[in-house]
């Protein structure tokens, strides 16, 4: 069964994940991907990310696919229970998603029924192209990619940081293109979106 966890900032909406797990989180194992954040200044974030998760008694392996072999990515993806990407650029996300491979193992895993857990950028790419996310992330930080289409997990389009600084301006242009093309979902740093099955 597929399960996510799409947010804006993990951080901020953690103490929904117990629950919405439905087990009890310490001793969890996941796998931290931080790459998103690599082309960004601020990364400040990534940390706030990461120990909020080791605030739930997870056990947090952090993992760049950006620099890691195919093997490594496959054996961390695999072992650990649940699968972070976190926030950043989404169009780099992607590209090195797509380069080492790691779409691939994300999607067998998710098939085999692992939890996918998104904020930012790592929700956006459980979407089926992130093209609509264009005024809100830097095309020119993914110079080789030339593939818009993403995971294609979900039937809509998450769209982060709504109402939030620095974001709100872009957000609300975001959805006066967009709004009668895609079936977007604008979410606050505060709002989750919950997927369980189809």
């Amino acid at each position: 069964m597929k399960k996510f966890f799409l947010s804006s900032s993990f951080a901020n909406v953690a103490e929904h994940s117990e629950a919405f797990v439905g087990e009890e989180l310490t001793g969890k194992t996941l796998t931290f991907i931080p790459t998103a954040s690599i082309p960004e200044e601020d990364k400040a974030y990534v940390e706030d990310d990461k120990k909020a998760f080791e605030r739930l008694g997870l056990i947090v392996e952090e993992l760049d696919i950006s620099s890691s072999t195919i093997n490594h990515i496959k054996k961390t993806i695999k072992k650990n229970d649940f699968i972070y990407p976190s926030g950043g650029n989404t169009f780099y996300l992607l590209q090195e998603l797509k380069i080492s491979g790691t779409d691939k193992i994300i999607l067998e895993e998710i098939k085999n029924g692992k939890l996918y857990i998104g904020a930012s950028a790592g929700s956006i790419i459980t979407t089926k192209n992130i093209g609509y996310i264009a005024k809100m992330d830097d095309r020119g930080k993914a110079r080789n990619l030339t593939d818009y289409n993403a995971l294609n997990l979900v039937d809509f389009y998450v769209l982060p940081h709504h109402t939030n600084e620095p974001f709100t301006k872009v957000v609300e242009e975001i959805i006066l293109d967009y709004s009668n093309k895609i079936d977007l979902i604008p979410i606050s740093n505060t709002e989750v979106v919950q997927v369980k099955g189809e």
